[in-house]
Order: structure tokens, then C-alpha cells, then sequence
């Protein structure tokens, strides 16, 4: 059924056509999160203000259209898709206020929890909720789901350290419960309202059996149905409003902004891992340790331990368990040191008459506790990556009274036994009785459905019935248990709950048939399929944990929807169905607009690098294989190529002026498709002069100038004039170096240029050639070698590099062997720090950041810009992709006079977009050094 046309005609009235979206491919992409399930909205709409979400629930309450709205959409239960309209977050929900030394923070919804717990940094302070995925979920998903965390338990959640809510309900109305006039305004509007609520928290209380049912219900940790503690906590009807809020799941409202109480977060911490021989004495010694100094207590069965027995730094006694074996990893954090380790001692001490099969001790080393974390949130990738292709991992989410884990433990064990899921793992924080479960599941048949509805019964009457436990301790109520809220609650809090809902939401427009469902096999409907696409991407479980750093989210596709639409695409022409307006679309919005820096590798669990797939398409678009050949053989040509349309560009800035040349090139781009020139564009650079090595007492270093150092010198309008090849080598010889560079610099290259666009053969040939001529010109590997560039630096890294060479990019060089020979003289200016994708994959970012620091004493990160989109040269073809990208950078460094990065084409989009000179890293080390004194 389509949406009404008088909706849409006032939809498109107030919301720019830029930000709805009703094309099939839009809707596909926006119509997955994070859980199994899939539904296709009919309208997409991106809201950028509070006046926006008014405006459209006052039209959709009054044409009874639903909505739902979306934050990160990384919620496990099917919370954040419609089949009507979606309201999705913009960039301009990221406002913060913090208050009292960082006692208390004032959130809008957009802001991505882990940026929330870095603002709070400095005052030792964090938000209490510690979501699993809180490096990409927001706020508002964080609120409205009442996350929680391996940290946070029942006391630290939001209910718990809400200290205010500004909310717009289903008819538009708003209500800030930290703004007296607000109040005031909302009692002469919603009166009965507010009196409903007080009446039923009246008559809840007095209801002595239901009212200590809620009482124990949220002694667990609990996300089923709403939050109806709130009714027996709280007698004031705004308190109970704003906590009712917690946990609803955008069914009875739009949540704003938050403020939350903060929690101490406390710098020392140390880790033990604890294996026990037994379940049962595992879960004998949690209701122990729930009692001493513990921050986190989590617990791991064997199946989940021998899922990561074989990865990378494991402990080699983990294979060698025993099949009973469960251990439980605990962590103490305490504010000083010595307290931590009395808190240690008394730890230990609490669980020493308990049986150990084997252990590692509390160990404060980073190294050490990262390590055995690492087991724990391995788990969930581990069942990912070797699941069978088409299948989707599920991850549910229970919770059984602390004193009857052991049971409730082993009779999941034998659920699982009992229903086929050999590969099915526990885990889960152990103090609160809550326990995750990860299985593989497909939907492909009837029969697949039937097992799994099999088995949810199961799980629902034992956790709910048998133990009366919660079936959603944290990752909220969902489509997925809306159909056993009554079983777990009974008849009086089921009714209690849909009271509620009609009294907030009288139309039923916010978010049907989530948390609250008249249909009893709604978890069983609107079931996602995860075909075959491609092995690159096979293994995606679609979390969304890849999209905060990818550049061209917003702009076109994220990594996730590249993946989605991939897979739709693939499964359609096994169908027969027609996808060429599918696969046209796509073209721009998956492939030409990918980055393909591989960040969202890093954030992936299953380490999906989905910019490897782009290059492959690319790959199978690329035509001109002979032209690549000529290229790769005569790139010394190509270089000086590349030097006269650079100075023929700058030619026509000094004949036209840079303003008309800007103009000109932006009605080129556009009409033409040609390269776009910006003020920040280079000058061509000199070639270099190569020189026989001296044959003196100084250490050599082999300099590698990339093949952009070697064609590009700075920007006409830059204040430093030397070219980057001519600082490097003044700082290198400061330094005590000779430097030597390899013969026949400017046929060289590493491939990359080749290998973004899709020729791989032509790509490995060049680096290769590379290689060979570095192990030459380092006398076979004896000296280090020097990468002023940092993608070129991993470029030759990532497929294998010579052992014999010793090749660093310019973090790693300065840091291994310039900072003891130079002395630093800190200047008092503040300084833009840009960390490059590369440089982020090189593991050196916060190498990167302290040189910085010992240039200056202000450093400035701008918050949110992860990659740059420049890309190689999508800053000239596609440069929509680079504004995108660092469209927030001018506000972000306006007190700065100048930005480092380690990228020559990252440092154009950067000065271009922020007003200020970007240069590389050595610009600055050498104007704030000079030789160290000998000794």
C-alpha cells in the first residue's frame, strides 16, 4: 500500500528533495540494521532538526502513517526498519553540553557513544551505558533500547543516570523535563495525560503482586516490553514519563536529548582470565565476586573459547581444556594504583577455595589484559567467519537469576544439543546473570523457519517460565521477542504495557509491531537474506560497525549498504530479474564514490575490507589494459606528464586569477567530467638531482620519494616554499644522514594508482620493480629505508614485504631514529593533526600524535573525520566525495595556522576544506628542531 499523497506532498514540502529517498536502491540500503530482519521503507527521510521531526509526526499522526526512526541502526532486534517511513538522523544532532566538571552531559541523539566517553575524558568521567558497539552507536539508540554493558549492570544503565529528557511525541508535542517552562506549557496541553500516568503508577503500586513482580524483573537486567518500573519507582508523572522513555524503543516517542548523570571512570585497571573445571563451579564463584571490587565479570563456556583457540596470540593452553571447562575473565579498575591492587588481593583472596583447571594472573600490562579481552570479543567474529555462506549469525540475549546461572547455563547447553546448534556459543557478564547466545541460522526453507521457531519456544518458556529470567536483557525487545512479552510478564503487565503505548500513541503510528505486537509470528516474518555476493563479503553480518569512518557515508552508501545492495544485485540475476537500473545506480553511489582505504577493516569483527571488493568491480569495469602497460613501462614519461598539466594549471591561475580559474573548472567538472583545480592545487615540482653517495662516516638512509612528492611541489598560495623532497632531505641530513635514492627514481612507483583503478597485474608488476630497486639501493636490506609517503609505505607493506628491507614511512622514521638525535624546541601554536588512513593501518596514529606533541603544545584532532575521501585523486575526479567527507573540518581547526598529515593529495583536500596549510609531518619536526649536542 502506498503512503497517502496528501503525506507526501507535505513531506516534500518541508524536507529538501537531497534528503528523501524513495529510489529502490535507497530503500533497500536504509531498510537493513543490524538484526535478521528486513523490511523496504517507502520513504526515507534524513532529519537535520528538532523542528523537522515535528513537523512530520504532527503530518503522519494526522494521516496515520507510520514512522520509525533510526540512529546508527545497529540494534540486534529488528528495532530500526519500516516498511512505511523512516526517519533517520543527519549530521546535526552532535550537540553536547557539559556540566559541573563532567558530573553531567546534555547529548543530542546523534552522538556516537564512544565520542560522548572522549569528551568526558579529561574530567575522568564517562556515561554509565557500555553497549558493545559503542564506537558506532548513538545516543539516541542507546536511550531509547536502555543499552547496557560488560561494565554498566543494572545500576549504571540510562534508567539509572537519567537526570532529564527532552522529547516530541506522536502529535508533535514537546516536553524538555529540564526546562520549567516547558513543563509548565506541556501540563496546559497534556494535563490528562500527566494524570493517566500518575493514576496507573497509583494503581500499579497498590497492585502488590504485579508490583513486586517489576521489582524483581528489574533486579535482572531487563529490556523486555517497556520500562514499567518507572511506574512503581517514581510517583511524580514526569518522572515517570522521562523513564518510560528509557527503553521504549521509538514507540511512544522521538528522544531529542538526554542528559545523563556521569559515572567515575576510573584509570588504573588490571584483567585475570580464571578457568574453572566446571560450569557449576564457574557460576558458584560469580555470586562471590558480584560481592567484591569487580568492575567486570564476564564468562566464557568451552564452545566459546575453542571458537578462538586458534587465532593469533592465544594462549597455547587454550586449545588443551577440558570439554567442562568455563572460565570467566574479570576486571578491577580502581583511582589510584594502590588501591587497585589491595582491591586485587581481595579478589584473589574471595575465590581461593575454588577449584582451577588454569588462569592467568591480574596483570595491569595493556599488552597482557588487551589480549585476554581480545578472547572475549572475539567470540561473536569467531561464529561469524566460519558460519556457512547464506546463513545469518543470531545473537540473543537472556538473563537468569545470579544464583541459578549454573542451571540455567547447562539447560541452554542442552537446548542447543537438543536443536542441532553444535556451532552455538556462551558468553556473557557473568554478575548480572546475562548471558549472550550465538548461533548460525538460515531461512531459506520452511523447515529452516520451523527449527528456529522450535527453539525460540524453548528458550522463551525456559528463561521466561522455568527461571522467570528475562529473554532480553540488553539488546531490547524488538520484532524478535514482541510475541513473548506476555509470556515472560504475565496478563496485567501485558495490558498494563499496551495502556501505555495507546495512551502516548493513540494512532499507532510510532513503530508498530515493535516491543508491542498483536501478531504472534511476527519474529518470524520479514526474515533478511544474506545471499552469496561475493567472498570477499560473504561473511558481513550487516552490524554497521564499519560506518562511522567511512567518508562517504551520508553522501552516497556506507560499507554496509554497498554490501546489502552487492548481494541484492547478485540475487536478482540468479532470479532472472532485470538489473541493469539497479546495477546503473549503483555505479556511482557503490563504486565510484568508494574511498577504498579499507577503515572500515579496522572496525569490521569480521575484518571486511570492503573497499578490496570496489577494487575488484573496478577491476571487471577496467578496459584499457594496454594503456596501463605503456604507462607502467614508461612511468618516467607519465611523471613529466604529470609536471606539465600541473604547470599548465598554474600557468592559467597566473593568466586568469585563481578565482575565475575555480570557476571555470567547477562548469568543466560538471559539463566535461575533467579533474577539478582549487586553489590548494600544487605546483609542479623539480626533478630530483641524484648524486654518487659519499663515501663517509655517516649512517645512509635510502630516501623513497613517492611519485606524487616527486610531481607535485606546494600550492601557489602555500607560506612554505620548499618542495617536501628538499625539507625531508634537509631534516634527514640534520639528522646525521646521508641520503641515497634509488636509480631510476621516476620509473618507480608501488602500483597503487594501478591498483585503485582496477589493474592488479599492472599494479603488483610496478611494486615488485620497486622492491627490487630498494634492495638494491639499501645494499640488500643494511639501510633503513625512508617513505615520505604513508599509502605508499602500505601499499608495500600489505601483500608481504622483503624481510631484508627496512622500510618505515614517516612516523616510524622520526620516531625510531630521529627522535634521539634531534633536540626540540616546542613551539606555543596550535596544530591540526590529520591521521591518514594508511597511517591508521600502519598502527602508527598515536605515534603520529606525540611527535606532534613534542612540536607543540596544541594539538588539535578534529573530532569525526576519520578519512579524508581524497582517495588518490577522487579529490579531482570526484570531489563531492572530499567535501563530504571533511565538510565539518573548517569549524573544527579555525584556531589553527597550520595542519600535518603524511599524504601529499590528503594535504590538498585538507588545506582546500579547512582554510589552513597543510604540509607533511617534516615541515613541522624541522622547523622546531635542531642536531643534538654530541655527548
Amino acid at each position: 500500500m502506498s503512503l497517502p499523497a496528501t503525506f507526501l506532498a507535505e513531506a516534500e514540502r518541508l524536507i529538501p528533495r537531497e534528503r528523501r529517498f524513495d529510489d529502490p536502491l535507497s530503500t533497500l540500503a536504509f531498510g537493513t540494521d543490524a538484526s535478521f530482519y528486513r523490511l523496504i521503507p517507502k520513504l526515507v527521510v534524513r532529519v537535520e532538526s528538532e523542528a523537522e521531526v515535528i513537523a512530520l509526526l504532527k503530518l503522519a499522526h494526522a494521516e496515520r502513517v507510520p514512522v520509525t526512526f533510526r540512529a546508527a541502526g545497529t540494534s540486534l532486534s529488528g528495532q530500526a526498519i519500516s516498511d512505511s517511513v523512516l526517519i533517520v538522523l543527519g549530521d546535526n544532532w552532535n550537540g553536547r553540553d557539559i556540566r559541573a566538571s563532567g558530573e553531567q552531559i546534555r547529548l543530542q541523539p546523534g552522538v556516537i557513544g564512544a565520542q560522548a566517553n572522549a569528551w568526558l575524558a579529561p574530567f575522568g568521567r564517562k556515561i554509565g551505558p557500555d553497549p558493545a558497539s559503542i564506537n558506532a552507536c548513538k545516543i539516541g539508540g542507546i536511550v531509547a533500547n536502555n543499552a547496557s554493558g560488560m561494565c554498566c549492570g543494572t545500576a549504571q544503565n540510562s534508567y539509572q543516570t537519567l537526570a532529564g529528557i527532552r522529547v516530541v511525541l506522536a502529535d508533535g508535542s514537546v516536553l524538555d523535563t529540564e526546562d520549567p517552562a516547558s513543563i509548565a506549557a506541556f501540563a496546559q496541553t497534556h494535563g490528562a495525560l500527566l494524570e493517566r500516568l500518575a493514576e496507573l503508577g497509583r494503581q500499579t503500586r497498590a497492585n502488590t503482586a504485579l508490583a513486586a513482580k517489576i521489582r524483581h524483573k528489574y533486579r535482572l537486567k531487563n529490556t523486555t516490553g517497556l520500562s514499567l518500573n518507572a511506574l512503581v519507582d517514581y510517583d511524580q508523572p514526569l518522572d515517570i514519563l522521562s523513564h518510560l522513555m528509557v527503553g521504549s524503543e521509538g514507540i511512544l516517542g522521538f528522544i531529542s536529548a538526554v542528559t545523563y548523570d556521569t559515572v567515575p571512570d576510573h584509570p588504573h585497571k588490571a584483567s585475570a582470565l580464571i578457568v574453572f573445571p566446571s560450569v557449576e563451579t564457574c557460576c558458584q564463584a560469580v555470586p562471590v565476586l558480584k560481592r567484591q571490587p569487580v568492575s567486570a565479570v564476564e564468562l566464557l563456556d568451552r564452545r566459546s573459547l575453542r571458537s578462538v583457540e586458534n587465532m593469533q596470540g592465544m594462549p597455547e593452553w587454550v586449545k588443551s581444556l577440558s570439554d567442562g571447562a568455563c572460565a570467566l575473565l574479570v576486571e578491577s579498575r580502581a583511582a589510584t594504583q594502590s588501591l587497585l591492587h589491595e582491591q586485587l588481593a581481595q579478589i584473589m583472596a574471595s575465590i581461593a577455595h575454588f577449584p582451577v583447571e588454569k588462569q592467568v594472573d591480574f596483570s595491569e600490562d595493556p599488552v597482557v589484559y588487551n589480549q585476554l579481552w581480545r578472547i572475549r570479543k572475539d567470540t561473536f567474529p569467531a561464529v561469524g567467519a566460519v558460519r556457512e555462506t547464506g546463513t545469518t549469525v543470531i545473537i540473543e540475549d537472556v538473563t537468569f537469576p545470579v544464583e541459578q546461572l549454573a542451571a540455567g547455563v547447562n539447560r541452554l547447553i542442552a537446548l542447543f544439543d537438543k536443536h542441532g546448534y553444535d556451532e552455538a556459543i556462551i558468553f556473557g557478564h557473568a554478575l548480572e546473570g546475562n548471558l549472550h547466545f550465538v548461533f548460525t541460522q538460515g531461512f531459506d526453507s520452511p523447515e529452516q523457519v520451523a527449527r528456529y521457531s522450535a527453539f525460540m519456544d524453548d528458550v522463551a518458556q525456559l528463561v521466561a517460565v522455568e527461571f522467570g529470567g528475562s529473554l532480553k536483557a540488553e539488546h531490547g525487545t524488538g520484532r524478535n521477542m514482541a510475541p513473548f512479552v506476555e509470556l515472560e510478564w504475565g496478563a496485567d503487565a501485558y495490558q498494563l504495557m499496551w495502556q501505555i503505548k495507546e495512551l502516548f500513541d493513540p494512532t499507532g503510528i510510532l513503530n508498530p509491531d515493535v516491543q508491542l505486537s498483536r501478531d504472534p509470528q511476527i519474529h518470524l516474518k520479514h526474515l533478511k537474506p544474506l545471499p552469496a555476493a561475493d567472498e570477499i563479503v560473504d561473511k558481513c553480518i550487516e552490524c554497521g560497525f564499519c560506518e562511522p569512518v567511512c567518508p562517504s557515508k551520508g553522501l552516497t552508501l556506507s560499507p554496509r549498504q554497498r554490501i546489502v545492495m552487492w548481494r541484492d544485485i547478485q540475487a536478482k540475476k540468479r532470479a532472472g530479474t532485470d538489473t541493469t537500473e539497479l546495477e546503473r545506480d549503483y555505479q556511482y553511489q557503490g563504486i565510484d564514490t568508494c574511498a577504498a582505504t579499507g577503515l572500515c577493516a579496522q572496525r569490521c569483527p569480521v575484518n571486511i575490507n570492503t573497499g578490496d571488493l570496489v577494487r575488484k568491480l573496478r577491476s571487471r569495469d577496467a578496459h584499457h589494459d594496454k594503456t596501463a602497460d605503456w604507462l607502467a613501462g614508461h612511468f618516467a614519461t607519465a611523471l613529466k606528464g604529470t609536471r606539465f598539466t600541473l604547470l599548465a594549471a598554474d600557468t592559467a591561475r597566473r593568466l586568469l586569477g585563481a578565482p575565475l580559474l575555480a570557476k571555470a573548472s567547477r562548469a568543466l567538472h560538471r559539463r566535461a567530467g575533467l579533474p577539478l583545480w582549487s586553489p590548494a592545487m600544487p605546483q609542479a615540482a623539480a626533478p630530483i638531482h641524484l648524486s654518487e653517495p659519499l663515501a663517509d662516516a655517516r649512517p645512509r638512509v635510502v630516501y623513497l620519494a613517492a611519485c606524487v612528492s616527486r610531481a607535485m611541489g606546494p600550492a601557489a598560495s602555500d607560506e612554505e616554499r620548499m618542495p617536501l623532497i628538499d625539507k625531508t632531505r634537509a631534516l634527514l641530513e640534520k639528522a646525521g644522514y646521508q641520503v641515497v635514492f634509488p636509480a631510476e627514481q621516476d620509473n618507480l612507483c608501488c602500483g597503487q594508482p594501478f591498483a585503485s583503478k582496477g589493474y592488479p597485474a599492472q599494479a603488483d608488476a610496478k611494486r615488485q620493480e620497486l622492491i627490487d630497486a630498494l634492495l638494491k639501493a639499501s645494499r640488500g636490506g643494511l639501510d633503513p629505508i625512508y617513505c615520505d609517503t604513508s599509502p605508499c609505505t602500505l601499499r608495500l607493506i600489505q601483500d608481504g614485504l622483503d624481510p631484508r628491507l627496512q622500510l618505515h614511512d614517516p612516523v616510524k622514521f622520526i620516531r625510531k631514529h630521529l627522535l634521539d638525535r634531534l633536540e626540540f624546541e616546542p613551539q606555543d601554536k596550535p596544530v591540526a593533526v590529520h591521521v591518514t588512513c594508511s597511517t591508521q593501518h600502519l598502527g602508527e596514529a598515536q605515534g603520529l600524535i606525540d611527535i606532534v606533541k613534542r612540536c607543540t603544545s596544541q594539538v588539535v584532532i578534529p573530532e569525526g573525520i576519520h578519512c579524508c575521501g581524497f582517495a588518490g585523486d577522487k579529490g579531482f575526479t570526484t570531489p563531492e566525495l572530499n567535501d563530504h567527507a571533511l565538510r565539518t573540518l573548517k569549524d573544527a581547526v579555525q584556531y589553527c595556522e597550520e595542519g600535518i598529515s603524511t599524504s601529499r593529495t590528503c594535504e590538498i583536500g585538507l588545506s582546500s576544506h579547512s582554510g589552513i596549510d597543510y604540509h607533511g609531518l617534516v615541515y613541522l619536526v624541522d622547523r622546531v628542531t635542531r642536531p643534538r649536542a654530541a655527548p
